[in-house]
């Protein structure tokens, strides 16, 4: 039974509706997103519309459509490329998206919960809120680097990680924002958060590696 493939054209149906999300999304906010566009240097965005968020917020709700997309993308490219694959089947591509999503809902459902048990839903509020722009504003920077991944060159080892440190460092920037907010707290609370960052952020990660990487 020859495997089933997935053209270009497939990816490219993937890449026309990311771009359209975030245009619908743009169309939606105007001046949400032209303040969102500028989160990486300008803390106006996180200190104005934290206050605005909702339980379902129609802008983030686009911007992480867009993100499962662009994420799981770069996760076939890579995968294409380490495996020295050709061929994927679209039941792959469809458990990849599901993965992605399923994993960062269930992680910001257990930290909200977290929250509530610990009477601080409005610090994890503002929190969670600032860990969802940065990753909705990867969504958006990982729409040109899998255009060139998929189009315009070949993939090679370098280009995976300079990606890879570029990604890293708008989480770090995500991550010192956060930090600088809520200074005062983590530092009369510093063994709570380092055992938050050890069961909510460290501990996922390794788990999925592990499962993801064959030994």
């Amino acid at each position: 039974m020859l495997r089933e493939t997935i053209s270009n054209d497939f990816f490219t149906i993937l890449l026309m509706a990311g771009l359209f999300i975030v245009a619908a999304a743009k169309a939606t906010s105007p001046k949400r997103f032209h303040d969102f566009t500028t989160v990486l240097g300008n803390s106006k965005y996180l200190k104005i519309y934290s206050r605005e968020q909702k339980f379902f917020d129609k802008f983030d709700a686009l911007l992480f459509t867009n993100l499962i997309i662009s994420v799981s993308l770069l996760a076939f490219i890579c995968y294409k490329f380490f495996t020295k694959s050709n061929t994927i089947s679209p039941e792959i591509m469809f458990k990849i998206s599901f993965g992605i999503c399923i994993y960062i809902l269930i992680k910001v459902l257990l930290e909200r919960l977290i929250g509530s048990l610990f009477e601080m839903d409005d610090m994890i509020d503002q929190y969670l809120f600032q860990k969802i722009s940065y990753k909705n504003y990867l969504g958006i920077v990982l729409i040109p680097m899998n255009a060139l991944l998929l189009y315009s060159f070949k993939p090679t080892l370098t280009f995976f990680y300079v990606t890879v440190t570029l990604l890293f460092i708008v989480v770090l920037i995500g991550l010192f924002t956060s930090l600088k907010a809520h200074q005062n707290l983590i530092k009369y609370n510093f063994f709570y958060f380092i055992l938050y960052l050890c069961a909510l952020e460290i501990a996922p990660c390794i788990i999925l590696y592990k499962a993801i990487i064959p030994k």
